[in-house]
């Protein structure tokens, strides 16, 4: 295999430090604070659109982690900055959580409160205290993790969706499917993120306790063990909703269950979980790779072959960790033809720009999605980038 691990890692580095972070230094927002939180397919920025608190979480998670990695003190300030409006604007510190929209000013314009929103808002804090020591980051970042266990948290597993005085809303927001499911994998995936990174720099026993809980919930009721895959939407009772693949969370989830096993030290639940993840990274490559990218998901028997930007960097980083657990080179190879194909064409080679948001089966941009929106930042890309540049997935063997 004709393959160089050091010029990958290189050209990852580059990515990151020359594109994605000038990028997004270019959108912080000096008069009201955090970070714009719009900009079209054609590089209009509107400075008065509202501001996603998971854009904002995942904002600081990036530039803390950023600055943990790389050392630069303006990655730091840039965190401070992410973690001033989020503590001052986007915490209902009367009624407990994190609301899901603010305006450009820092006003609540949708106080939903989401688990999905909590859990970000968890991992983000969880980096930033490690980024700087703060520890009323690490308080705040606790008492989120205790209002999700005391809130949310259910006989069963979590519900997800409440309105801002903690009653069951319907739950519609993370599916682009038409099925308001009750539980879904998604918010599941990212408990587990939020609670290995909130017990990486806590120690704390609940956290761990509740994170094997959530990684034992995946084997027992969201690993499809006969498909070899993740399930994705529920009812209250667990009962599947439709019949969805969705390629993207399946190797996204591999490797970030993959750490949370690494962190917890739980080896009894390491081997059932990485057994499980071996066979979703076959899966994925068998079924799901195709002309160097990964296809979106199918949905019944149709399979949706538009290239999404975090689907593509999610799997560079899945199947990367594939060849440093598992020694199978083919993983190594799909990971550099993904990040191939990124630089051909996920990148946007125009002044300004950073990732083309949806590309469509024969890689033409989809010019109705925006450069930056509440789901869109630095999070999928700039993870792949700095999980990838030193050894903590991608070992040189």
């Amino acid at each position: 295999m004709n393959f160089s691990i050091n010029k990958f890692k290189n050209e990852l580095k580059n990515e990151l430090i020359n594109h994605i972070i000038p990028f997004w230094n270019s959108l912080r927002d000096n008069e009201y604070g955090g970070f714009y939180g719009y900009m079209d397919s054609d590089l209009t920025l509107d400075k008065n659109a509202d501001k996603g608190v998971i854009l904002h979480s995942r904002i600081l998670w990036f530039y803390s982690t950023a600055y943990l990695k790389l050392g630069k003190a303006e990655y730091l300030e840039n965190a401070h900055h992410a973690y001033d409006f989020l503590k001052d604007y986007c915490v209902d510190y009367e009624k407990g959580g994190v609301y899901w929209l603010m305006s450009y000013d820092g006003k609540p314009v949708d106080t939903m409160k989401h688990t999905y929103c909590q859990a970000f808002f968890v991992y983000a804090l969880s980096a930033y205290y490690d980024a700087c020591k703060k520890k009323e980051a690490l308080t705040l970042a606790m008492q989120i993790f205790s209002t999700i266990e005391e809130k949310a948290a259910d006989k069963l597993s979590y519900m997800e969706s409440f309105d801002r005085d903690w009653n069951v809303v319907e739950n519609d927001a993370l599916s682009e499917n038409g099925l308001n499911a009750v539980r879904t994998m998604n918010t599941i995936l990212h408990l587990i993120e939020a609670y290995t990174e909130l017990f990486r720099v806590s120690n704390d026993k609940k956290v761990s306790d509740r994170l094997e809980f959530l990684l034992q919930f995946t084997l027992d009721k969201i690993y499809d063990k006969n498909g070899k895959k993740l399930l994705v939407f529920f009812d209250d009772d667990m009962n599947v909703m439709g019949d969805i693949h969705s390629y993207g969370h399946d190797i996204e989830a591999t490797w970030l269950m993959d750490i949370a096993c690494d962190i917890l030290k739980n080896n009894e639940l390491k081997e059932k979980v990485s057994n499980m993840n071996r066979n979703i990274v076959e899966n994925i490559a068998n079924i799901a790779f195709e002309n160097g990218s990964l296809n979106n998901e199918r949905e019944n028997k149709k399979i949706d072959k538009s290239k999404i930007w975090w689907v593509q960097a999610e799997a560079v980083v899945g199947f990367a960790n594939g060849y440093s657990r598992y020694e199978d080179n083919r993983y190594l190879q799909v990971s550099g033809d993904i990040w191939n194909f990124i630089k051909n064409y996920v990148i946007d080679k125009r002044n300004g720009g950073e990732w083309h948001s949806r590309l469509d089966e024969n890689g033409v941009p989809d010019s109705s999605k925006p450069m930056v929106e509440a789901w869109k930042c630095p999070y999928h890309n700039g993870r792949m980038c700095l999980m990838l540049i030193d050894n903590s997935i991608l070992v040189n063997k």
